[in-house]
């Protein structure tokens, strides 16, 4: 029993590891700001399109870039989900208990 136990937490471990590499794709305000994040919720890459940033305006890039930043989080939290959820087969573990 102990090594089953063992045996499936290794494998969630090796899931998160391989999660916090994978990436989710987020594009706000019609490609005027780009966001790609990781598993981790780290920014891997922020775009701005030149047209986007308006210096009589500063509230609209900052509400694409908040935008694009929730979006992002969101999607990566649904990948890590639905990608822990395939190791641990539906237990229903809480948020953060993977």
């Amino acid at each position: 029993m102990e090594k089953k136990y063992q045996s499936k937490m290794d494998l969630m471990n090796e899931k998160q590891e391989e999660l916090k590499q994978q990436t989710v794709d987020v594009s706000v305000g019609g490609g005027a700001v780009a966001l790609i994040m990781n598993g981790e919720k780290k920014i891997v890459s922020l775009k701005i399109a030149k047209d986007a940033i308006d210096p009589e305006d500063p509230e609209m890039l900052e509400d694409l870039i908040t935008t694009a930043v929730n979006e992002a989080g969101k999607k990566a939290d649904e990948m890590v989900q639905k990608g822990m959820s395939k190791v641990t087969g539906g237990l229903g573990l809480p948020g953060g208990m993977f």
